[in-house]
């Protein structure tokens, strides 16, 4: 299994990076080893280095992710209100295929008559991927909703 992406590649920890280098070249050295924002933001919290600073460093982490979220939500519009009836039904169709696709997994799983194992290292990836995909169909769903319905 690959390396999961350092911190230090993704958009928002290169803008954290230049940001922590220019604050304190000690923070940069230590948000190094992070791997997500959530561990960044816990690292900024523990450096010495300013309460105003750590709060403008952590306003830049979430200010970016929300830029990120932001995005997928316009790019799920622009989905939403072209004609095309397959960038409209991506999104039911993911979700129905990882629903039947993760159920006989686990039903062929269960069977002891059949030679199927799950790993124990893919338990935790499902149930990530099922989670993302249910959370954004449905999540999405509603924010579509209560957006018509405020439009009204």
């Amino acid at each position: 299994m690959p390396d999961k992406k350092k911190f230090k590649d993704t958009t928002v920890g290169k803008l954290l990076f230049g940001a922590a280098s220019v604050v304190s070249p000690q923070l940069g050295a230590v948000l190094n080893g992070v791997t997500s924002p959530k561990e960044a933001i816990a690292e900024i919290g523990k450096a010495k280095i300013s309460t105003g600073d750590k709060i403008k460093l952590q306003q830049l982490i979430y200010e970016q992710q929300n830029k990120e979220m932001e995005s997928i939500t316009s790019r799920w519009q622009a989905d939403a209100a072209s004609d095309s009836w397959l960038s409209k039904n991506v999104r039911p169709l993911v979700l129905v295929w990882c629903i039947v696709v993760f159920s006989f997994a686990g039903i062929f799983d269960s069977i002891e008559s059949i030679p199927f194992h799950i790993n124990e290292v893919w338990n935790d990836t499902f149930e990530k991927v099922m989670m993302a995909c249910v959370l954004a169909y449905f999540g999405g769903r509603t924010a579509e909703k209560s957006t018509s319905i405020f439009k009204r």
